[in-house]
């Protein structure tokens, strides 16, 4: 932690000089104040990242777990995924109708009017002749 104090200083102290030496060449050289601007702005940038990093450590940020998962050798946990009751798709729900009655999968059907080639047949009782006639 001290190393990192010592660079956040450094790169402050640095960050003052560059932006002192632009303040004092901006009205004869306007190119060199931008080259010390942006050194300077570097380094600024460089001073936040190190006193960002000084703060994680002495103050980590707190993880609030929602269980903890302790075991010996391979364990797959599934937080977060919603069971079906309690997503509203539970699974004696999704055979219901829309007026709320069960579907009867083996009750009759009606034809319709869209595709007369589906209608449904007559009442078929097989051949008039039955057994097979005599090749003559």
């Amino acid at each position: 932690m001290e190393m990192l104090t010592a660079q956040a200083h450094t790169l402050d102290a640095i960050f003052n000089r560059l932006a002192m030496r632009a303040a004092s060449n901006m009205a004869e050289y306007p190119a060199a104040t931008e080259t010390y601007l942006k050194l300077a702005l570097r380094a600024q940038s460089q001073c936040r990242a190190t006193l960002e990093t000084l703060a994680a450590i002495k103050n980590p940020p707190v993880v609030f777990a929602k269980q903890a998962n302790i075991a010996h050798g391979h364990q797959q946990v599934n937080n977060g995924i919603p069971r079906a009751e309690e997503s509203g798709n539970a699974p004696n729900k999704l055979l219901e109708g829309q007026d709320g009655q069960w579907m009867d999968a083996r009750a009759a059907t009606t034809s319709s009017k869209a595709d007369p080639a589906v209608a449904p047949l007559g009442e078929v009782h097989g051949p008039d002749e039955r057994g097979r006639q005599g090749a003559d």
